[in-house]
């Protein structure tokens, strides 16, 4: 293993696609100021993937995580980690970083990799090509389903009983499917009001 492979295994080093300040666009925490780090790196393969120029890592460079950490830190205490997949990786140094520097650290992630660093809002998006892991759903403080057509909400139903009570449970439609599913969503919420709908905000507003 070369040094860089190394320092990447530890998570001293991370792939990052992209890394912005804005505001969280979806789920529970819509509307509130976000500091976002996206890493590089999916092997789930979402068909409807609107960020695929992040599944392959070697198109990202490697950045230090003590950097970004200290980077996202300055703008906003609120930091969210997204992907790609961002559980490929060790986790550990880029969240003990971001604690130290008085942060609230979010992950959005399929669950299909272990858990790793220090995390305080767990926000699992299933896929039904890549099952989360069964260590995630005792974890996950709310499940977000993406819903691309009516299948998905079996899917849905099916992924809500493996969490626990307290999990916000959140229907989301593709965003090219929007204009048919959402009333479809709107209906089985109306049916299942442990539900609700989360909307894709932040590409309304036109922000990142």
């Amino acid at each position: 293993m070369n040094k860089e492979n190394e320092l990447l295994d530890q998570g001293v080093m991370l792939p990052v696609m992209e890394h912005f300040y804005t505001i969280q666009g979806e789920g529970a925490h819509t509307g509130k100021a976000a500091y976002f780090i996206r890493l590089g790196g999916c092997d789930v393969g979402c068909h409807w993937c609107d960020v695929k120029e992040s599944w392959n890592p070697l198109l990202h460079p490697l950045h230090n995580a003590r950097e970004i950490a200290e980077k996202a830190a300055s703008f906003c205490k609120t930091v969210v980690l997204t992907g790609g997949e961002p559980l490929m990786y060790n986790l550990n140094p880029l969240t003990q970083r971001l604690k130290e520097l008085g942060c609230t650290i979010h992950i959005e992630t399929s669950g299909a990799y272990p858990l790793s660093g220090i995390l305080d809002w767990i926000t699992l998006s299933p896929k039904k090509t890549m099952l989360p892991l069964p260590q995630i759903y005792t974890v996950a403080s709310e499940l977000k389903v993406i819903v691309y057509n009516n299948h998905d909400f079996q899917f849905a139903l099916q992924e809500a009983e493996k969490v626990t009570r307290n999990c916000m449970l959140y229907l989301q439609s593709e965003w090219s499917k929007r204009d048919t599913m959402y009333p479809a969503i709107t209906d089985f919420i109306m049916q299942n009001p442990q539900w609700r709908a989360s909307v894709q905000t932040h590409k309304y507003l036109n922000i990142p």
